[in-house]
C-alpha cells in the first residue's frame, strides 16, 4: 500500500516507517496522523510483521511536531470534541503490541515526542537533538512530557518542558537520561535500526507481544497489582511460544556486550 506522507515496507518480518515530508521537516499533519491509523490497521494483522521501525527521510530534521501552518488539533471548532493526536500517531494507542524502534536523527521536537513516549527502543545518531518548544509560543505543554514519565527523571522532563526552544537535549545527553538506550554515527543509525528489529524478529512471537503488554499494562497499576497480574501473561503466553520455537528454531548466535 502507498502513502502521501510516509513510506511503507515489509521485509523480513520487518515493516519500516520512513516519515517522508521533508520540505516540512517531517512534521505530521492531519493526513499523515490518518494513514498511521491505516498502518497500524496493517501490521497489527499481518502475522509476517514482528517488528516496526519508525525512521525519517534524510535531511535535519526526524520530525519537528505538529505542521502548524495547516492548523493543529486545538484550533478546531468544538471545545469538548478536540481529539489527540496521539491517539492516531501511537502504535500502543492503537492496539499494536508488536515491537516499535525509533531511529532518530537531527531535530527531534514537540509532538514527535508522541512516537518516543510509545517506543520500545528509541536509538539515535550523534547529531540528535531533542528540545519542546509549546511554552516559548505560549502553549501549554502537557500531552508529550506526561507521556515521558516514568522514562526520563522527573526533573530532567520539567527542564525540557521549561526550558522551550532555549535549550536542546544533545545525543549525549539524551542517553545519559534515557531518552535513548544508544547513540550511533549517522550513517549507521539505520543499519543499527534494522539488526536490533531483526534479531527480536527471530524470537517466538507470542513470548516477545505478551512481554511486551505484560510490561507496559505494568505501568497502569501499582507494583503489587501488577505482579499479582503478571503469571497471567506466562500462563497464557508460554505454550504458544514454546510451540513456535518448535516449529522455528533459534539458530545459535554470539551474545553481545553493550
Amino acid at each position: 500500500m502507498k502513502f502521501e506522507t510516509v513510506q511503507f515496507e515489509v521485509a523480513d518480518r520487518v515493516a519500516t516507517i520512513t516519515l517522508n515530508r521533508p520540505e516540512k521537516l517531517n512534521a505530521f499533519n492531519r493526513r499523515m496522523a490518518e494513514e498511521f491509523v491505516q498502518i497500524w490497521d496493517l501490521v497489527r494483522d499481518d502475522p509476517d510483521v514482528r517488528v516496526i521501525i519508525l525512521r525519517a527521510c534524510e535531511g535535519r530534521a526526524f520530525c519537528t511536531g505538529v505542521d502548524t501552518r495547516e492548523g493543529g488539533w486545538l484550533n478546531e471548532p468544538g471545545m469538548f470534541d478536540k481529539v489527540d493526536p496521539g491517539d492516531m500517531l501511537g502504535p500502543k494507542t492503537n492496539n499494536v503490541w508488536k515491537p516499535f524502534i525509533v531511529a532518530i536523527h537531527g531535530m527531534f521536537a514537540g509532538g514527535a515526542l508522541y512516537w518516543l513516549n510509545e517506543s520500545d527502543i528509541a536509538i539515535c545518531s550523534d547529531d540528535a537533538q531533542f528540545f519542546d518548544p509549546h511554552v516559548t509560543y505560549g502553549m501549554v505543554c502537557a500531552l508529550e512530557p506526561i507521556g515521558l514519565i516514568g522514562r526520563v527523571p522527573f526533573g530532567e522532563l520539567l527542564r525540557i518542558t521549561l526550558m522551550g526552544n532555549d535549550e536542546r537535549v544533545s545525543a549525549e545527553s539524551a542517553l545519559r537520561i534515557g531518552l535513548v538506550s544508544e547513540v550511533t554515527a549517522r550513517e549507521a543509525l539505520h543499519t543499527r535500526a534494522n539488526d536490533i528489529a531483526r534479531k527480536i524478529a527471530e524470537k517466538p512471537p507470542t513470548a516477545i507481544v505478551g512481554s511486551l503488554k505484560a510490561i507496559w499494562r505494568a505501568l497502569d497499576k501499582t507494583r503489587t497489582a501488577a505482579l499479582a497480574d503478571a503469571l497471567h501473561y506466562p500462563m497464557i503466553g508460554n505454550a504458544a511460544g514454546r510451540a513456535e520455537l518448535d516449529a522455528e528454531p533459534l539458530a545459535k548466535a554470539p551474545w553481545t556486550l553493550r
